[in-house]
């Protein structure tokens, strides 16, 4: 009932500047091309993102990530991992996630881009193939250029790395 993505999710630990605040994330993930749309809480509504690529940055407190499941999915196949100010998880188009549990003050930075829920199945193929057609970055949004992400989600896709 959601699209999800061969493209692997990828989480980088303790990657954002050590004077973290919402300002100096942005100004980290925008210098290698990643929009930051806004700064939200803790969102536990299942949803994915069809038009975009998402990364998102833990800039205050800490969560609880589940990914690859809607709610009308088995719950236990979804992989669920911590995340803690500082850190940033990448997913591609059309990857359900949601956070489970979070500290009051957890705050994270990520695009704001078109929302869906994968309650009902009508639909799906379609935004699947959006998904598929959103184009793999040129830039890691942690190292740039050159970076991993780009050459690990052209591997996966099964692209000329």
């Amino acid at each position: 009932h959601v699209p999800n993505s061969k493209l692997p999710v990828l989480v980088y630990r303790d990657v954002l500047p050590p004077d973290l605040t919402v300002e100096s994330a942005t100004e980290a993930l925008e210098s290698n091309n990643w929009v930051k749309g806004g700064v939200f809480h803790h969102f536990p509504t299942h949803h994915y993102h069809s038009n975009t690529h998402e990364c998102y940055a833990a800039v205050k407190g800490h969560t609880t990530c589940v990914y690859g499941v809607g709610p009308l999915d088995d719950q236990s196949e979804g992989v669920t991992f911590e995340m803690k100010a500082g850190d940033i998880a990448v997913h591609a188009a059309g990857v359900a996630h949601r956070n489970m549990e979070s500290s009051e003050d957890y705050e994270y930075g990520a695009p704001k881009w078109t929302n869906a829920y994968g309650k009902e199945s009508e639909g799906t193929a379609a935004k699947a193939e959006e998904a598929r057609e959103v184009p793999i970055p040129d830039y890691d949004p942690i190292y740039g250029l050159g970076g991993p992400l780009p050459s690990l989600w052209k591997k996966a896709a099964g692209m000329q790395a």
